[in-house]
């Protein structure tokens, strides 16, 4: 009986030890914070912001120049063709310029040809073409850029901060398990912060390129469309 009491007194000492060892471990949990964490990614952190101002910039200027390219030409159409009909090529051309949209300026320089053979226009058309969707294209290599480079310039901070963390293991022996891990998971901050960024800037670089084909396809329909409608007249 006197065993069976020590024992259920000994259980008891265990449970309270064990309590308080509880609570002491949860005492000092500490709550992450964003903003904390970009600090201490290190200098690498600078670069990595950079490339994430460079790349929406870039973004939202290309998407309102290219929204602005896609814009619905069907009324200028209209006009154009009403002029040719009626012979009014002046008129037709004076109409392209005002428009000041891609779609205009190819029309344009097509009724500037007219009177030579419809290969002729056809090259001329093709040619200011070519040089709109380039405008359209600009610094849109740049996100593309930033898309790549970004995760490379944080897996540099990982790396750097990890022979960081052995160099001073090496010059202090102090081994314990607190001080890498400590020291690992804010290198590591370089790594997530670059593949967010790079991600990131990697959608956006496909969407603006989607935009861009689809004013393509629109630009190459209308021209064959004007084409038409100059050879109209032969038929």
């Amino acid at each position: 009986m006197m065993l069976l009491l020590q024992a259920i007194d000994t259980a008891h000492q265990v449970v309270d030890t064990l309590s308080k060892t509880g609570q002491t471990i949860a005492a000092p949990q500490q709550e992450l914070r964003i903003g904390d964490l970009l600090v201490k990614g290190g200098w690498v952190m600078i670069p990595i912001g950079i490339l994430a101002v460079l790349g929406l910039v870039i973004f939202f200027e290309r998407y309102f120049t290219i929204r602005k390219a896609a814009k619905d030409e069907s009324n200028l159409m209209s006009q154009v063709r009403s002029s040719i009909l009626t012979g009014k090529l002046d008129s037709a051309i004076a109409i392209c310029k005002n428009s000041n949209s891609p779609l205009g300026r190819m029309l344009a320089k097509g009724l500037l040809r007219i009177g030579r053979p419809i290969k002729d226009i056809e090259g001329a058309i093709e040619n200011i073409g070519k040089l709109e969707v380039s405008k359209l294209e600009k610094n849109i290599a740049i996100l593309g850029i930033v898309a790549g480079i970004a995760p490379m310039f944080g897996f540099l901070g990982t790396i750097i901060g990890v022979i960081k963390i052995f160099f001073d293991i090496s010059t202090t022996d102090n081994y314990s398990l607190s001080t890498i891990s400590g020291g690992l998971y804010v290198k590591m901050i370089t790594s997530a912060a670059g593949l967010v960024v790079g991600l990131i800037a990697y959608v956006l670089y496909n969407i603006l390129n989607i935009m861009v084909d689809k004013v393509i396809l629109k630009l190459e329909t209308d021209a064959i469309e004007f084409i038409d409608l100059l050879e109209e007249p032969g038929k």
